[in-house]
């Protein structure tokens, strides 16, 4: 029986991997699994008497969307019994767009969906930043949320040990999620809106 020869036998060596694409391949390593998260940050804190989405919630990150992990990926962010959030990472020309796909439980799509930005940098293997967009601004003013048209998202990784999900505004708003990448938990549903469970 004769062995049939690799194609990419002869193929150059790959020069380093840019940013962005070594970013996407460190979350990538972690397709299929969940992982626990915790606020590590969050200023200022909400006014007195306004409740926090987030307080005595479990957080869960679940990486999927996982069919080609060089150009795509999609993080379901699950607070509680809430999955109507969706990180979405697309690999773009110059870097990385990052875009957030918000549902409500019957899979309709919220009024403010698919907001984010690009990176402006080329950022890190572990960190990278996303400016708000213009099409996001003009989403946030139609829907009176002034405070967001200047918004700056941020994701770190440090591969098999954390993630961090940031906001941040320059009038001081900061908000970090860590999630342990140590120990992977069991997977939550499928986020809302899911075709594939």
């Amino acid at each position: 029986m004769h062995e049939v020869p690799r194609s990419d036998a002869a193929a150059p060596a790959p020069a380093e991997a840019a940013p962005a694409d070594a970013f996407l391949a460190a979350l990538a390593s972690h397709c299929g699994q969940a992982f626990a998260g915790r606020v590590v940050v969050d200023q200022p804190a909400a006014p007195a008497g306004q409740p926090d989405a987030f307080a005595g919630k479990a957080l869960v990150m679940h990486v999927r969307g996982c069919e080609q992990p060089d150009r795509e990926l999609r993080v379901p962010f699950h607070v509680g019994d809430d999955h109507s959030r969706t990180w979405v990472l697309t690999r773009t020309a110059e870097g990385l767009r990052l875009k957030h796909d918000h549902r409500h439980e019957d899979g309709s799509p919220d009024a403010v969906t698919m907001y984010g930005g690009d990176t402006r940098e080329a950022g890190t293997a572990i960190r990278q930043e996303f400016p708000v967009d213009a099409g996001s601004v003009a989403m946030f003013e139609g829907a009176g949320l002034q405070a967001s048209v200047r918004n700056t998202w941020a994701m770190e990784i440090e591969p098999g040990q954390r993630f961090r999900y940031e906001l941040s505004r320059p009038d001081g708003r900061l908000f970090q999620v860590d999630f342990d990448l140590t120990t992977p938990v069991e997977l939550p549903p499928a986020p809302w809106g899911a075709e594939v469970p």
